[in-house]
């Protein structure tokens, strides 16, 4: 008798451990289904803005044809200066090897322009050595800039943000700046850690301790610079030996 209900309280140890097991495995995959359907709408939404370009393009070069042949070059200038800043936007954010990267930038680079913010993007990388999954690098971008876009919305006026995106031999570098208010010294390392936030006074909150526990996990670094001249915050990532395939 005893036999049978010690095999009996096993079955359910069992069976509970291997429900358990795989409620959580339903959970994380449907936490990387979401990241991963909001990446592929957002390479949608880039693919759908590349092909409005392409058609803008096509007429903005008759109208650039139209002006060259009546010599009216000054006027020309004037015309081709706006389109010419938005190819280089275009361009500089579609330079990775990861398409939900890309798209990912040409979304906060629509947000931030609707924002009235200036927001530059340097890509010196192809990000062909990813240790982790892309929609966890959206993941941390997203959050940095999204940061970077609330510490400037009480900026009345020359509101600007960068990212910086290279590489050394062994890690990738992001760095992510803005010109609005500073975190004081003191703050910059309880920033990191669960429920703390600093919205209310430098726009930087609760999203940078998913952006670190997502880099832990694959063996990467945030740190953050600020005083009254910008804020930086820096991811080190090392690079995978193998690459993506």
């Amino acid at each position: 008798m005893n036999i049978s209900l010690y095999f009996s309280l096993a079955v359910v140890v069992i069976l509970t451990l291997c429900l358990a097991w795989i409620l959580l495995l339903y959970e994380k995959l449907r936490r990387r289904y979401d990241s991963l359907a909001e990446s592929f709408g957002q390479i949608q939404k880039l693919n759908a803005e590349l092909r409005c370009q392409r058609h803008d393009y096509l007429n903005h070069m008759q109208v650039v044809y139209g002006m060259a042949e009546l010599e009216e070059y000054e006027e020309l200038l004037d015309y081709l200066e706006p389109i010419y800043r938005d190819i280089m936007k275009t361009g500089k954010a579609i330079r990775t090897s990861v398409p939900a990267v890309n798209a990912l930038l040409m979304a906060k680079m629509g947000t931030a322009q609707a924002l009235g913010i200036d927001f530059y993007v340097e890509v010196k990388s192809d990000l062909k050595r990813l240790p982790m999954e892309p929609w966890e690098l959206c993941k941390v971008l997203s959050n940095l800039i999204d940061n970077a876009v609330t510490a400037l919305s009480e900026k009345e006026s020359g509101r600007k943000m960068i990212l910086d995106i290279s590489e050394d031999r062994e890690r990738y570098l992001f760095s992510v700046s803005d010109n609005g208010a500073p975190i004081p010294k003191e703050r910059q390392t309880a920033i990191f850690r669960p429920g703390f936030t600093t919205k209310k006074e430098s726009g930087h909150g609760m999203g940078l301790y998913i952006v670190s526990g997502v880099l832990k996990k694959s063996g990467g670094s945030i740190s953050v610079k600020s005083d009254e001249k910008e804020t930086v915050f820096t991811v080190s990532l090392k690079k995978d030996e193998a690459g993506r395939r």
